[in-house]
């Protein structure tokens, strides 16, 4: 009775004309492109500006491939500087061989000088990126299915590989598909680290530490699993005690880093929320429309005002002329002359006066 199993093809290279399409560079190129995408909208979410994940980019992505290659061949150097090997060999990253653990370094380093020469925070950006990094590894590891690489132990489950090949000492068969646990544990560490910088508002690395401690609790198990050739130390394969290792400093700096700086970063990027980017626009928007309604405020009380200095001109006009008439006197409140309610007496003649007051005297 034929078993069910995941075939794996029968070459990892496929030529358009004189022009090899290999495709463990084509899972790796598509994981890039996925990250800095993912990345790039949650860079732009906690205020920075678009375009910044791709220029980091531009120097992260060379020091991680250079630093996954050189973690695999230092660790495998067997496979490149024994006896009947071609060192040259160590060069053709193309064939496979990445190291996860010097990509993550080499690569943090490179985003370190991008960073720096922007004056971004790299914990900042390094928290943007994480779940971009994990399902760029999901896609990277099916360059592994292409190259009839990473599997574990002989299996006759339904979702076995099936390894045709016998170069590099494989055995043909079906084994366990370590490159597919993998790859379905890294969505798992995304979709873990997407939910809980949401519910817990990380920032300051934290959000990246988690990303690291969620992949190295995996990687331990399915390394445990895996049957090609690596150095052991004391009974564990050497990738085992790095997860390990990996996995407690990333455990560490998260308790450290909350109780030192808890909550996240305001600002990831100089110049963006002070007069650049989405949140410098949302914040000028508010300014145009509080400035819009003073405005107006301010040109509805001028209206009135002019209003009321047109009338009070006008009644002072009417009580000019009512005055140039013969009858001056005090304005009422709607500016005409206000009337007096005694008649005026005439004025006695001086002399009338004079004897009056003198009768009186008298």
């Amino acid at each position: 009775m034929e078993l069910a199993y995941i075939p794996s093809p029968s070459s990892g290279v496929l030529y358009l004309g004189p022009v090899p399409l290999r495709g463990y560079a084509f899972c790796i190129i598509i994981g890039v492109f996925v990250a800095v995408w993912l990345g790039n909208k949650r860079w732009i979410a906690r205020g920075g500006r678009a375009g910044t994940v791709a220029d980091i980019a531009v120097w992260a992505v060379p020091f991680g491939l250079v630093g996954g290659r050189l973690y695999h061949v230092i660790t495998d150097y067997q496979l490149y500087f024994s006896e009947g090997r071609d060192w040259v060999d160590a060069f053709k990253i193309w064939e496979g061989g990445l190291g996860i653990w010097g990509a993550i370094a080499l690569g943090a380093l490179g985003a370190w000088i991008g960073c720096r020469r922007r004056g971004i925070p790299l914990p900042a950006y390094a928290d943007a990126i994480a779940p971009g990094i994990a399902i760029a590894q999901a896609i990277g590891r099916w360059g592994n299915w292409f190259n009839q690489e990473l599997y574990g132990r002989e299996t006759d489950l339904p979702w076995a590989v099936e390894i045709t090949s016998s170069a590099d000492g494989r055995m043909p068969g079906t084994y366990h598909p370590t490159f597919l646990y993998e790859s379905l544990w890294c969505i798992g560490v995304a979709l873990l680290v997407i939910w809980a910088d949401r519910r817990f508002n990380l920032g300051h690395g934290r959000a990246f530490a988690l990303y690291v401690a969620g992949y190295c609790a995996g990687r331990f198990w399915i390394e445990y699993m895996r049957v090609d050739e690596a150095h052991h130390i004391l009974g564990l394969r050497l990738n085992n005690w790095t997860a390990v290792l990996v996995f407690l400093l990333a455990v560490l700096y998260i308790v450290l880093s909350a109780r030192k700086r808890p909550g996240r970063e305001a600002m990831v990027e100089p110049g963006v929320g002070d007069g650049e980017g989405p949140a410098a626009d949302a914040k000028t928007a508010d300014a145009k429309t509080a400035d819009g309604k003073t405005t107006d405020g301010d040109a509805t009380e001028k209206d009135a005002s002019a209003e009321e200095a047109s009338a009070e001109d006008a009644a002072t006009d009417d009580a000019t002329d009512t005055g140039d008439s013969g009858n001056p006197g005090k304005l009422d409140k709607s500016g005409k002359p206000e009337a007096s309610g005694e008649p005026e007496a005439a004025e006695e003649p001086e002399e009338s006066r004079d004897g009056a007051g003198s009768a009186k005297k008298a």
